[in-house]
């Protein structure tokens, strides 16, 4: 099981950065966004996950992305915002505080292959995906992504 942001900061518990980055990928030809349903936590998201070291932001959402959905037949656009939060996680014994650096990716094939700790996925225009995560930090992702759009040609 990943580390849940169900349990809370723990104060006068050491606490390690954590960096990640992820995509919120969009259905090409429509504005509607893939989240992912992680099924240990009960939670829907979006793909993402740790940048590994000497490889870039962009790289990382892209390869997550990839790894996540197997989805291939992908473009990578601007970068949307960045989401931090801090959570405990027992199996460290440590806080965290990770921040997760999200892009806007197109995806070009509805094919996935999910990873195994994804039981299902599910393709939702902007307001859906809103009420369908359970985070503030990602709302406020797709927040940010509607702006983003706003300022693309389809607009």
């Amino acid at each position: 099981m990943s580390p849940s942001r169900n349990l809370p900061y723990r104060p006068g518990v050491p606490i390690v950065p954590e960096l990640s980055a992820g995509g919120i990928v969009l259905a090409s030809g429509s504005r509607e966004v893939l989240l992912l349903h992680e099924s240990a936590e009960d939670r829907w998201c979006f793909p993402k996950g740790h940048v590994d070291p000497g490889e870039s932001l962009e790289g990382a959402a892209l390869r997550e992305v990839r790894e996540e959905t197997g989805l291939s037949d992908l473009s990578l656009g601007k970068e949307v915002g960045q989401s931090t939060y801090r959570f405990f996680d027992p199996v460290r014994g440590l806080n965290v505080h990770k921040s997760v650096v999200y892009f806007l990716v197109e995806a070009r094939d509805r094919d996935l292959r999910t990873e195994p700790i994804f039981d299902k996925f599910a393709w939702l225009p902007l307001p859906e995906a809103e009420v369908r995560v359970r985070f503030d930090s990602d709302r406020s992702v797709l927040a940010m992504a509607r702006e983003a759009l706003a300022g693309s040609p389809e607009g």
